[in-house]
């Protein structure tokens, strides 16, 4: 087993457990960089704050 199946198993348990946390923090980690950047790359980081997001919901599913 490689390190990076390691982390990605310790992810999943996160999201998991966590998964609104998870979510809540996917939206703050944005936000921050918004107003770092001034809002310059705002639709690339909306989209990945989307993207994020799907993931963690289909996470929750797939554990329900």
């Amino acid at each position: 087993m490689s390190i990076f199946d390691d982390i990605k198993g310790k992810a999943e348990e996160l999201i998991g457990s966590h998964g609104d946390q998870v979510k809540d923090g996917i939206e703050k980690v944005g936000d921050f960089v918004d107003d770092k950047t001034g809002g310059k790359f705002a639709d690339q980081v909306d989209g990945a704050q989307k993207a994020a997001g799907d993931y963690v919901d289909g996470q929750n599913a797939a554990g329900q």
